[in-house]
């Protein structure tokens, strides 16, 4: 019977939660939420949505993941990585089935806390998660042209080629000053980034709060636009602004006839929000020592992807740049992610009108420099040091994404990362003949006519490893066959039919099968299919040496009595 657990952590963080940590977490929401804003627009833009679509995302989600997750520091909002899957959907099926694919993913991620299989996302490998993350970084970059050189397009193509295409047919349309304004509000962020530690260890500043490179560039930005006035595109002549209140809940047309070719952008959604999440919350761990709860994590943000579509939102996960912010500003409890979401509310119910002088370059520029920093760039250059396997899987799955789909990509990686693991541990597994200088009663009865056979096994017998029995069964000796299953770690079915398989065919030669070592999991498939019965259990013996005299005494009495006719 499956025990359901939903406990979040709020309630152990908030146990002996003094003043001095109220004061340190508050400080911590209140500068999180100052660099979620600019990034919740632009990844809200960037995926064919309206501005404040982010915003409300940051602002639900991130206080229903603090409230509900299972880490004290994690910061829940809308990610990068979801920027090129959203756009898609919304460019393939729509806004309505945007909202009913995030919802679905929403109840397939809780159902997947819910059955504990948060542990399981870890199993992915390090090259599937690389590859894919440069891939999106790659093409989030490229999204990011058209308003960086302020290229006169409607509608901008989701796959890569399109975009090249698109782009490189518009160049003519360049905005000389949408362009200049993107370079600089970039060159103000990168400088910002190596200047800020230097001015944040004078020690007339040491002790304030750093201000964000990405709401520097916004705000010289957005002065740069009303004072000169520029003509380049704002969010206010795209889009109109941003509502100064929360959306009311709406909810989609709902089909089924339209949720079954939902199914690849749900599982998409659900399977890239929870790998994001409980990276990022690895991620955290590692920061402030301690270890997240992946199941309620999970649950969590399954609760928050259900709730934040009918209210204006977009997918939402765990955010490693504003999760970082937050423990490296004091943030120690999901007070702080609390207090991000409730900055950014104020923030939209005070200052929305500020927002429709910001330029959309400026926000490309973020977009660009988050693209860039979301890339693992050096594993391409420290790829000689890795095996080819290794290789193959992380520069396909990139080349996959940036050229295909991302689920495509995913797929393939985790095939092929599958296939490599199976090889590996089918290679781990051997058999060795037993030497007779170990024992050397053997030597007295193998002979040239090979009366006994005598091997022990290795690793794990799985379907990727019976050609090891195959082989044995192929070339019986002809009396005893000796096997020592001590270092044999696991057994699968396929192992154990190979097994019923080899006794079969010893009994039908005629040919003693004697068993030595078998213990733990191997053991206990062994009775259970039935392989114990068919050897006999007078067969097994607990260790070799046994195993060895009582093989070596059988294959002298045949011997002496000599064949049979």
């Amino acid at each position: 019977m499956l025990k359901i657990e939903f406990r979040p952590r709020l309630l152990d963080a908030i146990q002996g939660y003094s003043r001095s940590r109220l004061v340190r977490d508050i400080g911590a929401g209140l500068t999180v939420g100052v660099v979620a804003l600019p990034l919740a627009m632009a990844f809200a833009i960037a995926s064919g949505l309206k501005p404040e679509a982010g915003i409300f995302t940051a602002i639900i989600a991130g206080f229903l993941v603090s409230a509900l997750g299972g880490s004290r520091v994690q910061i829940g909002g809308p990610a990068g990585a979801f920027i090129v899957i959203v756009y898609g959907i919304v460019q393939r099926y729509g806004l309505g089935n945007l909202i009913i694919a995030t919802a679905m993913s929403g109840v397939l991620l809780f159902l997947m806390g819910l059955l504990k299989l948060g542990t399981l996302i870890r199993f992915i490998p390090i090259s599937v998660v690389i590859g894919f993350t440069n891939g999106i970084a790659v093409l989030i970059g490229l999204s990011q042209l058209k308003d960086f050189l302020g290229l006169q397009v409607k509608v901008m193509p989701a796959d890569f080629f399109g975009i090249l295409s698109t782009i490189g047919k518009n160049l003519d349309s360049l905005n000389t000053q949408s362009f200049l304004l993107a370079a600089a509000s970039l060159a103000v962020i990168i400088l910002w980034q190596f200047l800020m530690p230097k001015i944040g260890s004078a020690q007339f500043v040491g002790k304030l709060t750093p201000i964000p490179g990405s709401i520097v560039a916004l705000v010289l930005a957005t002065v740069a636009v009303s004072v000169l006035g520029l003509q380049v595109d704002t969010i206010g002549s795209r889009f109109g602004g941003i509502p100064s209140s929360l959306p009311s809940f709406q909810l989609p047309d709902f089909s089924w006839e339209t949720a079954k070719f939902l199914v690849i952008p749900t599982t998409t959604l659900a399977l890239l929000g929870s790998i994001e999440s409980l990276l990022c919350a690895r991620v955290a761990d590692g920061m402030i020592d301690d270890r997240h709860n992946p199941n309620q994590e999970l649950m969590a943000q399954g609760i928050a992807n259900f709730i934040c579509p009918f209210f204006g939102g977009m997918p939402a996960t765990g955010t490693i740049a504003r999760t970082v912010t937050n423990i490296k500003n004091g943030g120690s409890s999901p007070i702080a992610g609390m207090v991000h979401a409730i900055t950014l509310l104020l923030v939209i119910l005070i200052a929305a009108p500020l927002a429709k002088d910001v330029p959309l370059a400026c926000l490309s520029a973020i977009l660009m420099f988050v693209a860039w920093n979301m890339g693992e760039w050096r594993e391409f250059v420290h790829l000689r040091q890795y095996r080819m396997p290794y290789r193959v899987t992380l520069l396909a799955v990139f080349f996959l994404t940036v050229v295909f789909d991302l689920t495509v990509a995913v797929e393939v990686g985790l095939v092929a990362a599958c296939l490599t693991f199976i090889y590996r541990i089918s290679s781990l597994s051997r058999c060795e003949e037993v030497a007779a200088a170990d024992f050397p009663e053997l030597a007295g009865v193998a002979g040239p006519e090979r009366t006994l056979a005598s091997y022990r096994l290795y690793g794990a017998l799985f379907f990727g490893a019976v050609k090891l029995i195959e082989d044995l069964q192929d070339n019986l000796p002809a009396s005893v066959l000796l096997l020592d299953l001590k270092n044999l770690l696991y057994i699968d079915s396929s192992g154990a039919d190979a097994l019923n398989d080899l006794a079969r065919a010893c009994r039908n030669d005629g040919v003693t099968l004697l068993i030595c070592g078998l213990s733990h999991q191997p053991q206990d498939i062994a009775k259970r299919t039935g392989f114990v019965n068919q050897v006999g259990a007078e067969q097994f013996y607990p260790h070799l040496a046994a195993g060895v005299s009582a093989a070596v005494n059988l294959a002298a009495k045949i011997a002496e009595r000599g064949p049979t006719s």
